[in-house]
């Protein structure tokens, strides 16, 4: 390795780690004006909590009220929801990439179920299927699955149509010109719309799970709402936050690893 090779990647790494430095900072320097702000009373405690009762409070959830259980309630769903929407996203997309007529017809229809707010159309969802976990999971897809079509829609029709006209020109069929050049060159935009998807799938399935279920961190939210209890609320969104973080750093270990 030469010299100004050892030079760049000291470099990068030096940034990596004071990237890092400043994200902890902020956290902990914003965590430390709420705990003050809350103590001495410049904003309502009842109200807006604060870091050492949601600390407590995530404890006490954990040792009485099986908090793990519900945490992996949720990531289930999530899991579920993901999966799905990414197959069938990307079969869909596939499918009106192939037949540009159906594109057409289907795109306004997409649009309009995008811009649609999903939590309308929750009641109906519960009739439809039961208040159950297939209500979540449904719920879920429905944020999630538009997005992905659309996404990986439009990373097919940016393929450089030259490159198409000249795979033609060497008798390639449909098939052959969609495996060998429209999908490896959507590559990247397939790895994105992972991300999209994880985070649309956890709202989908937090949406889910105020409506129907009796388990997991929506449904922990909620009940804290009922009872009044702002401790438990702040704790399941901060749970959330950290889920999150978590799913979406995973996705990214898994873009770099495909991206290479």
């Amino acid at each position: 390795m030469s010299p100004n090779q050892k030079k760049y990647l000291n470099k990068k790494k030096k940034e990596k780690i004071l990237v890092i430095f400043f994200q902890i900072s902020i956290i902990v320097f914003l965590i430390g004006i709420w705990e003050f702000l809350a103590t001495k009373g410049y904003i309502n405690e009842f109200i807006f909590s604060k870091p050492s009762n949601i600390l407590k409070t995530i404890i006490n959830l954990y040792k009485n009220f099986n908090l793990i259980n519900h945490i992996f309630t949720t990531l289930y769903e999530v899991i579920i929801a993901f999966v799905l929407g990414i197959f069938l996203g990307f079969l869909i997309a596939l499918l009106l990439y192939s037949f540009k007529l159906l594109a057409k017809i289907i795109e306004p229809f997409l649009t309009m179920l995008n811009s649609l707010p999903k939590v309308a159309l929750g009641p109906i969802i519960i009739i439809w299927v039961g208040a159950n976990l297939k209500s979540i999971i449904v719920m879920a897809l429905l944020i999630n699955l538009i997005i992905s079509i659309i996404t990986i829609y439009n990373g097919f029709i940016q393929t450089d149509k030259n490159k198409i006209k000249l795979l033609e020109s060497f008798n390639a069929n449909k098939l052959d010109i969609i495996k060998k050049l429209v999908i490896p060159n959507s590559l990247v935009t397939i790895i994105s719309s992972l991300k999209l998807n994880i985070s649309m799938s956890l709202i989908g399935v937090i949406m889910g799970e105020f409506l129907v279920s009796k388990s997991g961190i929506g449904y922990l939210i909620i009940y804290g709402t009922q009872i009044f209890n702002l401790n438990i609320v702040m704790s399941g969104v901060i749970i959330l936050i950290i889920i999150s973080y978590i799913l979406y750093k995973i996705i990214s270990i898994i873009e770099n690893k495909l991206l290479k």
